[in-house]
């Protein structure tokens, strides 16, 4: 029995302990996961710490690792995973393209204990040898194996169908399909003039997602890579062929959330919320970004972080993190650490306006009004970099302020006044 159908009839003990983490009433989350509002990715083969998703719940952030055929060194990817979550990242996505991909997604679920997301048609196009020469078999057999390896959450990009392929044909679009799983099976589905396996055979795949419990995560193969594209007919194409398939998910018992768009102008994204929450019935939406404007690059992270906020304050669930190296190159250990910061800013500015965590505010306030420096420091989301920021210019005054206002220091003037 999947956890879905359990947390129908009680509160199975993973769920008890994703509520003890996020504060909330187990039974309250439990009959949220029951209904597909809510998900905790778990494969029981990979031992991880519980991670809720969804309604009432804090803003999750995932940070995405991997190598390519330019460059695979796993050793930095593992350095890459502990460092994400040391910032926080809730969950790790493994996108490796490169190098012996078997051996790397083993090493960092061995590594971490968050939560393990893949992108399972990467390695059945590379295993392949090419797009073209992928069949079924190789696309099913890719899962499995992840699955069985302990991988907790799968995009699967299910929306790419012939008609939606179609659509993206017509369209006059600037960046057409700038999703590498979405181009895989397009140019599939073109040149083999076939269906999507994924889609054809989606009963299937919720069958291995029943027998493995592995959460599907239905992949936006058709986002807009341009603010110029987003919410075009494309896109809520797929967006509408998703919606069928999260119902006959939840049907199944198996865990669904739905990916969002990537590039999206401000104004668009309560619009997008609002759409993925009609169209799929609540259930959690796991974004890209978004990304607000197009020119940024080497600076995506603060882009992606500005979108983000935005999007989770309009409802959106879990974030993935954007890092200054997007559209540019690999990620680098510091790309990733500055992705992940900025996303988890992000994702708490939009807590607070769930009424979350305002403790932790509270504090760093507390903490400014003393020029309690260590204070300071133990609630900063990056301590090092704060401490290091502070040593780099350091007061010539001999009291607690900083080099910023010296003696003319506000809070030191009132503190003593007051």
């Amino acid at each position: 029995m999947t956890l879905m159908k359990k947390a129908a009839r009680s509160v199975p003990d993973i769920i008890r302990r994703a509520a003890k983490a996020e504060h909330v009433d187990a039974k309250k989350l439990a009959k949220s996961v029951a209904a597909g509002r809510s998900i905790v990715p778990h494969n029981p083969k990979h031992r991880t710490r519980p991670c809720a998703i969804g309604e009432g719940l804090r803003v999750k952030v995932n940070a995405n690792i991997g190598t390519s055929p330019d460059h695979c060194n796993l050793r930095e990817e593992l350095v890459k995973a502990r460092v994400a979550v040391e910032y926080g990242a809730d969950a790790i996505m493994d996108l490796s393209t490169g190098g012996d991909i078997d051996a790397i997604r083993k090493a960092i679920i061995k590594k971490v204990d968050v939560a393990i997301g893949t992108v399972p048609i990467y390695q059945a196009a590379n295993d392949a040898g090419h797009i073209l020469d992928m069949d079924e078999d190789i696309m099913f057999r890719t899962i499995e194996k992840h699955a069985r390896d302990g991988v907790d959450f799968m995009t699967v990009h299910c929306g790419v169908t012939s008609a939606s392929v179609e659509s993206i044909r017509k369209a006059k679009r600037i960046c057409d399909i700038v999703s590498r799983g979405g181009a895989f099976l397009a140019v599939w589905i073109l040149k083999n003039k076939q269906e999507n396996p994924l889609y054809k055979n989606f009963d299937y795949l919720l069958e291995m997602a029943q027998e493995h419990e592995f959460c599907l995560s239905l992949g936006d193969g058709l986002r807009p890579g341009s603010v110029l594209d987003a919410t075009d007919k494309p896109q809520l194409h797929e967006l509408a062929i998703l919606g069928g398939l999260v119902k006959r998910a939840r049907r199944a018992g198996v865990q669904v959330m739905v990916e969002g768009p990537g590039h999206v102008p401000l104004d668009q994204i309560e619009l997008n919320v609002r759409v993925e929450k009609t169209i799929c019935k609540g259930a959690p939406f796991y974004v890209l970004g978004p990304l607000v404007t197009d020119i940024a690059p080497g600076y995506d992270h603060i882009v992606g972080a500005i979108g983000g906020a935005l999007a989770a304050y309009y409802g959106a669930d879990f974030l993935c993190y954007v890092t200054p190296a997007e559209h540019l190159s690999l990620p680098d250990v510091e790309d990733v650490k500055d992705g992940v910061i900025a996303s988890k800013i992000a994702a708490h500015a939009a807590d607070l306006t769930r009424g979350l965590d305002w403790d932790k505010d509270r504090d760093m306030s507390k903490a400014r009004k003393a020029l309690d420096w260590e204070g300071m420091f133990r609630h900063a989301l990056d301590p090092v970099k704060a401490r290091r920021t502070r040593a780099k210019r350091p007061a010539k005054s001999k009291d607690k302020t900083c080099s910023m206002c010296g003696k003319f220091c506000a809070m030191a003037a009132m503190n003593e006044l007051l």
